[in-house]
Parts: C-alpha cells; structure tokens; sequence
C-alpha cells in the first residue's frame, strides 16, 4: 500500500473527520504542485498500519524517504506547510 521507494506524502485521515475532509482541496493542490507522491490512509480501516506508525492524532501527514519516516506533522496543513515538510 505504502511505496518502499522514494518520498511518499502519507496522509492518516478518518471519514469522519471535520477537519480531515477540510485538508481535500489542500491536498489536490498538493498533487498538483509537487512531484512527492501523496497516500492516504483510512485509520478506521487500517488500524494496524496507523498503530504501526503510532498515529494518535488526525490528521497526520508523515513524509517517508524509502520506507522510513523523515518528518511528521499532525493537525491542518496549508499548502506551503506540506510543500516545506517534503523538501
């Protein structure tokens, strides 16, 4: 599900998240303005991948460098906040 290969942008979100849903244009944006891979991850449907990456808060946006977390940011992002995060 997660590439092991290169800088992947994970985003850990829940459907009934107010402020996760608020993030959807943000990271359309993303994909357009960045090379950087995006995934988004349902934590109430992959539980074990989120207690894995010890995600206690969403939404969290973790930067992975072939497979292994560089950076993590939990809460709203703006746009040049994810833009700087995977630099």
């Amino acid at each position: 599900m997660i590439p092991e290969k290169g800088k992947v942008l994970v985003d850990f979100y829940a459907d009934w998240c107010g402020p996760c849903k608020a993030m959807n244009p943000t990271l359309e944006k993303f994909k357009e303005s960045s090379d950087v891979s995006l995934v988004k991850v349902n934590v109430d449907t992959e539980s074990e991948l989120a207690k894995k990456y010890g995600i206690r808060g969403i939404p969290c946006f973790l930067l992975l460098e072939d497979g292994a977390v560089v950076s993590k940011k939990v809460g709203m992002q703006s746009i040049n906040q994810l833009l700087e995060l995977v630099k």
